[in-house]
């Protein structure tokens, strides 16, 4: 048993020492947003699936719009020579042979028609997989806002605490003097252990975030990663107006794209179900072998008749509800996406003008009216509740201005998930 235990240390020390040895030699994500994107790019397997799904539709543009394959067929005819011999297989020694080469052809546009459906497929797997990479990089940006607002409440945090135990050195000399109750000193401390409190939810929440971030770049869940230094610049207000964006929407949204590909597509396989009331050919080619020589040549035309009526005009129906069900579909998608744009600009703005009204004004008066009630409180005109106020609206303007940055780079984030591309 001690020495299995012993194995399984072993084991484990040697693994996190390859773990440390290969993060060693590629940088640490986390001070950028761009450095976990460069890194989902190239490990998230969900975007590589894609990638691959869209890759491998490509493929078959190219079978789609080929002609079957050619058949061959030998035919030993009268292998016996009308009973003067035994039953034979050698092709010189029967009757005759005949070798037949056939070759079915589609009827003129199907072939065109099959490469376009599989080329048009192949490009909604293309919007799909960008798609897929258009919510990862959202997702990433998102949390990576999240994990910058976790980081900075804990500074925030941790810079109220420190002044909170200047507030009591202050109270307690205050107190010493006999100047204030203990009631003071009292809430000073109580208000000190509410915030360590607060800074071991916050380190909680750091390390979630951070679990959440690798997982999303194909890392261990506690790989190391570097705090965020800052937030990416907000593009100017007038880029961000609903005119000028719509068109960017409705051209490279891949939701969008993807459906106006399969809505073409569904277009063409109506036209193709409707080429299908014309016959398919098969034509042939066909030497005969008399003993060693070939003395006879044939041609042969086949085709099929296209007499189920009924069945095509099923299948045509069919294809002309799918295609009112794609047109249906792209229209429910630009409706949803378009509004999902105004609704993330209006937010972008409520939350830049936060931002604004915030530092220009209540963060300044906040901390005015925190060195009045300071000076005020050594002199004893206010009470220490007065002063107490005064410390945590500074830190609601803080955290006002922190949550007003964080929330503007959630909805653009969002955006440029509606767009397709980055701003």
């Amino acid at each position: 048993m001690k020495h299995a235990l012993r194995r399984t240390a072993i084991a484990s020390v040697v693994a996190m020492g390859f773990w440390t040895g290969a993060m060693a030699g590629e940088p640490i994500p986390g001070a950028s947003v761009e450095s976990f994107l460069a890194v989902a790019k190239e490990q998230n397997p969900e975007f590589s699936s894609m990638r691959q799904e869209a890759q491998a539709a490509s493929e078959r543009i190219a079978p789609a719009g080929a002609l079957p394959d050619p058949k061959f067929r030998v035919e030993l005819m009268d292998i016996t020579k009308m009973g003067e011999q035994d039953p034979t297989i050698l092709p010189g020694n029967v009757g005759s042979t005949r070798y037949t080469f056939m070759q079915d052809i589609p009827w003129m546009g199907k072939r065109d028609l099959k490469r376009d459906i599989a080329a048009l497929e192949a490009d909604a797997a293309k919007g799909r997989a960008q798609g897929t990479w258009s919510e990862l990089a959202s997702r990433i940006k998102t949390n990576f806002a999240q994990f910058y607002y976790l980081h900075q409440s804990e500074r925030l945090t941790q810079e109220i605490l420190d002044l909170m135990k200047r507030l009591e050195q202050v109270a307690q000399a205050r107190y010493a003097s006999g100047l204030v109750p203990q009631q003071d000193v009292v809430r000073a401390q109580v208000e000190q252990s509410n915030m360590r409190n607060e800074l071991i939810a916050l380190k909680n929440e750091q390390r979630m975030a951070q679990a959440r971030l690798n997982t999303l770049i194909a890392r261990p869940a506690n790989a190391p990663v570097e705090f965020p230094q800052s937030l990416r610049p907000l593009p100017a207000a007038s880029q961000m107006e609903f005119s000028l964006l719509e068109s960017r929407v409705r051209e490279h949204n891949p939701l969008i794209f993807a459906q106006n590909s399969q809505l073409k597509a569904a277009q063409s396989a109506r036209e193709l179900v409707y080429k299908n009331r014309y016959p398919d050919l098969t034509v042939g080619i066909t030497p005969v072998q008399y003993g060693n020589a070939i003395k006879e040549w044939s041609l042969m035309v086949e085709l099929n008749i296209p007499l189920q009526q009924s069945s095509r005009r099923s299948q045509e129906r069919e294809a002309e509800a799918m295609l009112s069900a794609a047109e249906t579909r792209k229209q429910v998608v630009a409706n949803q996406v378009l509004s999902e744009l105004a609704e993330n600009l209006s937010a972008l703005d409520a939350a830049r003008q936060t931002e604004v009204t915030t530092s220009a004004s209540l963060l300044p008066l906040a901390e005015l009216s925190s060195k009045s009630a300071m000076a005020s409180y050594e002199t004893g005109k206010v009470d220490f509740a007065t002063l107490l106020d005064a410390q945590k609206q500074i830190r609601q303007a803080k955290q006002i201005q922190i949550k007003a940055q964080v929330e503007a780079q959630l909805r653009l984030a969002e955006i440029e998930k509606l767009l397709g591309e980055e701003l």
